[in-house]
């Protein structure tokens, strides 16, 4: 090999980034990303002031998944402004914003907490009041108020947006108290890498040795039985020494059947709360502060209205529509109007009906469907196979499944035996060949009509 090996690896990097999004995602938000330095375990990238936040917020995992691809799982992922200093910074001076990072190696993760991610800019509506409230009140008074605090709902309604909350609100006002956050996915492989290096002790200090404990995503123990075990454990540990708890699950302890009755209960000893999708009033006012918050000239009040009155199923996909408009609007130098936005929505659901979302169906169903479209077996769909017939099949029922359901991007991964990087990709090339393609999109079409009658 020749060259800069850094460079190189930065090439890769883009070319994995490249690969997971849209072309105006891309041009947009991404393509002027730039490479500072690799400095120790952190990968230093330059962006502007006017990006730099958006792109740690809704892409910061994207990126971190990537230059691990690339650089191994315990790298993490710095963006700095344009001439600022990538070492330490002195007090009072600009930090690097941190994208979340979770490594498998024996170190502990570092702590990555979002700090756009607050109760002041967390909408507040009629159903996630009480979730936001008891978030709050954890904050205040760690191990005191609520202790589990377990908060469930759907995909994309907020329930990392409280955890960052409590995490930037401990860390602000909490006396020095030790806050540390962390999702399943990350717990587990921190604790594969403690096992291989021998160093559990470390790794238990890590977790236990806090005064406030949070953690994403619980109902992905299912089916890690030595990682459940440990949790137990630690779950216990934290809160006899008296520290906070807090965990979010996209469905509430006596739904997750699949884990042990021990770790359940202890789930619903304290209080549970359940965030519900936004109405339209609150849907509104999420699109409002966006815009106010990427300081967004030019957009029409009624592009808002129209946004909030169609995409109704969560506050992800709300936000994702928003960046659509954003992006097309930038790329093609229209105003951001209701006709623009119309537009836009009718390209992300094709079977829109006036007033309403699109039906949702599950993967299973994305998957039965496309096979008997395709003349493909279900068998094969979740196959190993590569054969052009197949593999397009594939990539169709993962873009669907994206598209029509809820389900995160590591559930319908699982449902195809693939990585959620694999869905991301399938997703990406979908969208690319429908744009070119009209028998391509004549199919895609009519499944997403038919599902979604």
């Amino acid at each position: 090999m020749t060259g800069d090996p850094l460079e190189t690896s930065w090439t890769r990097i883009r070319g994995e980034l490249r690969s997971a999004v849209t072309d105006p995602i891309w041009h947009l938000w991404l393509e002027r990303l730039a490479l500072r330095e690799l400095a120790g375990d952190a990968l230093v990238l330059e962006a502007d002031d006017n990006v730099r936040g958006w792109v740690a917020d809704r892409y910061g995992r994207l990126l971190q998944a990537c230059a691990a691809a690339v650089l191994g799982p315990d790298v993490r992922v710095d963006l700095v402004g344009p001439g600022s200093s990538s070492a330490p910074e002195p007090d009072g001076a600009a930090a690097p914003t941190t994208v979340i990072a979770h490594g498998g190696g024996a170190t502990a993760p570092p702590e990555g907490f979002n700090p756009r991610l607050t109760f002041d800019q967390f909408v507040i509506g009629d159903t996630n009041r009480l979730a936001h409230a008891a978030a709050l009140s954890v904050a205040e008074l760690p191990g005191l108020a609520y202790n589990p605090l377990f908060i469930c709902g759907s995909p994309g309604l907020g329930k990392t947006h409280l955890l960052h909350s409590i995490a930037n609100y401990v860390q602000a006002y909490g006396d020095g108290l030790r806050v540390r956050y962390t999702t399943v996915e990350a717990f587990t492989n921190h604790f594969i890498g403690a096992l291989h290096r021998k160093r559990t002790a470390e790794f238990k200090r890590a977790y236990r040795d806090v005064d406030v404990l949070l953690v994403d995503d619980v109902q992905f123990l299912r089916d890690k039985a030595k990682t459940e075990e440990e949790f137990f454990h630690t779950f216990n540990a934290v809160q006899e020494a008296g520290a906070q708890l807090v965990l979010t699950s996209d469905r509430p302890p006596r739904d997750l059947q699949a884990l042990e009755d021990r770790l359940r209960a202890r789930f619903e000893a304290g209080l549970v709360t359940e965030l519900g999708a936004p109405d339209h009033a609150t849907r509104l006012t999420i699109l409002r502060k966006r815009v106010l918050q990427d300081d967004l000239a030019g957009v029409d009040p009624d592009a808002l209205e129209l946004i909030a009155s169609h995409v109704d199923q969560n506050v992800r996909a709300l936000e994702g529509a928003l960046i659509r408009v954003v992006a097309f609007a930038s790329l093609t130098r229209r105003a951001i109007s209701a006709e623009l936005a119309a537009e836009v929505l009718a390209g992300l659901y094709p079977d829109l009906k006036p007033g309403g979302a699109p039906a949702r169906r599950t993967v299973q169903e994305i998957q039965e469907r496309t096979c008997d479209a395709l003349g493909v077996s279900l068998e094969a769909l979740r196959s190993e196979s590569r054969a052009a017939g197949v593999a397009w099949a594939r990539q169709i029922a993962m873009y669907l499944s994206r598209e029509l359901t809820e389900e995160t991007l590591p559930a319908i991964g699982r449902a195809f035996g693939r990585k959620h990087t694999t869905v991301m990709h399938a997703c990406k090339r979908t969208a690319d060949r429908i744009a070119i393609d009209r028998e391509a999109y004549d199919v895609v079409h009519m499944l997403t009509r038919e599902l979604g009658a």
